[in-house]
């Protein structure tokens, strides 16, 4: 059995301004604006969607074959990811270009100012998965290269390979048809309670509607937890488990998908298997970055059964 991980693989660049960045900029010459503002703390961290979703998923004890691009930068990187025992045969790596790269600097406010610079994200991944096995592999598409967002849907769906469709931030550049071919035949269209609201209004379906073509829509709902629904007339509640101090966002998602992926790929139900998801969001929430949190998997036992009950014995 293998879950393939395709989408992003980047570095984040995260800063912090001590001030305002209101206090520098002059209303009244917004066209010719030019500002520079001297940061205190800088932090380089291992990033991207596909690499996110590896991360927590080798500590759920699986090894995922990550399908992206890389560039020339990118030998720390996948030395980390080998050190957790994940193959890189799957990344295509490219010797003149950066790997993807995102700048953040955050005020004294909170504000942000971001700069993504896509590199080898604009390059499609090369894998062709030699060792398919339709009747046990699972995959997830999620946000990076276009035309493998619009590619690997089909080609999983022609293989027989169930998968789970994740459009995230690149809903604003997908088209109506891109997104109905990747959600037409998906196992699962997982999104957050606002992206299912962009899915509607670019297709010009309805929730209901979108049901009708994948096995389930997972709508993710931030503290207030999940909802879990299909055509057939499911529609549960999976509630967010308690976190500690909630450090930073980021990643929750991609640690929630995670999750999901452990389980369906073990056996469990979608509810069942969203319930490892918002387990595994957590972790995620409490640290500083996307792959900053660490977590042996008898310690995510109990954190599961604290929260939910026994943990299923596919899991145990």
């Amino acid at each position: 059995m293998a879950i393939y991980v395709s989408g992003s693989l980047a570095f984040d660049r995260i800063m912090t301004f001590d001030g305002n960045f209101q206090d520098h900029v002059l209303m009244d010459k917004l066209h010719t604006l030019s500002v520079s503002f001297m940061v205190d703390n800088m932090n380089e961290l291992r990033g991207g969607c596909a690499g996110n979703i590896a991360y927590t998923l080798a500590m759920l004890e699986e090894k995922p074959l990550i399908v992206a691009s890389a560039g020339r930068d990118f030998a720390g990187y996948a030395a980390a990811l080998e050190e957790m025992g994940l193959s890189t045969e799957g990344i295509r790596r490219d010797a003149d270009i950066f790997t993807a790269l995102c700048y953040i600097t955050t005020d004294r406010n909170n504000n942000q100012i971001t700069g993504f610079y896509p590199g080898a994200m604009t390059l499609p991944a090369s894998y062709d998965f030699p060792h398919l096995d339709p009747a046990k592999d699972w995959a997830i598409v999620s946000p990076g290269n276009l035309e493998d967002m619009r590619r690997l849907p089909r080609f999983f769906r022609e293989k027989g390979v169930r998968y789970i469709y994740d459009p995230g931030q690149q809903l604003p550049v997908l088209s109506a048809d891109d997104l109905l071919d990747a959600i037409t035949g998906s196992y699962a269209c997982v999104t957050n309670d606002y992206e299912i609201s962009m899915v509607c209004k670019t297709t010009g379906k309805t929730e209901e509607e979108l049901l009708q073509l994948t096995g389930w829509l997972v709508t993710t709902l931030g503290a207030k937890g999940q909802r879990i629904r299909n055509a057939q007339g499911v529609d549960v509640h999976i509630p967010a488990i308690p976190c500690g101090e909630v450090k930073d966002p980021t990643g929750a998602g991609d640690s929630h998908r995670s999750g999901l992926l452990k389980g369906l790929s073990r056996g469990l139900s979608m509810p069942e298997a969203a319930k490892v998801g918002a387990v595994s969001a957590c972790y995620a929430i409490e640290q500083l970055g996307t792959q900053a949190h660490h977590f042996t998997y008898a310690e995510f036992r109990r954190r599961y059964e604290e929260a939910f009950g026994p943990l299923p014995a596919e899991l145990a």
